[in-house]
């Protein structure tokens, strides 16, 4: 009479785990990836929307002076929650220009901090002084 064993050998559960190691090495990095490139946009689109604001605080006031004061000028991103970057503008001299910069912070430290001005320049500095455009990044 033929015995049979049920159920997986040492050789065969290392194999498995060697194989999920991989597929998570593979993973993660495109995971995290994501997860950053989710958070630029949400950043973009703050700053866009503060811009937006911002043209209509001109509009009202003749120009942008006090604007930083002004209730739609959010000091982080997102309003609620871990901040992922914090929101700097800067009113010119003249009071009739000025650069909002958005400072990567806590996850997103390292990945570049992103700027548009009241000309619509986007720049996405991912290096020192290098200035990339947005364009869906």
């Amino acid at each position: 009479m033929e015995s049979y064993n049920k159920g997986f050998t040492l050789i065969e559960l290392m194999i498995v785990v060697v194989i999920l190691g991989i597929l998570a090495a593979i993973a993660y990095p495109s995971y995290t990836g994501y997860q950053e490139r989710g958070k630029r946009v949400e950043a973009q689109t703050v700053l866009l929307d503060i811009a937006q604001q911002m043209s209509a605080y001109k509009v009202a006031h003749g120009n942008y002076d006090n604007a930083s004061s002004a209730s739609f000028v959010t000091a982080k991103i997102p309003s609620t929650g871990t901040e992922n970057y914090s929101v700097v503008l800067t009113v010119s001299a003249d009071k009739h220009s000025w650069t909002l910069e958005a400072i990567p912070a806590n996850s997103m430290v390292n990945t570049g901090a992103l700027t548009l001005d009241s000309s619509g320049q986007q720049c996405w500095e991912k290096t020192s002084g290098a200035c990339d455009p947005w364009d869906g990044k």
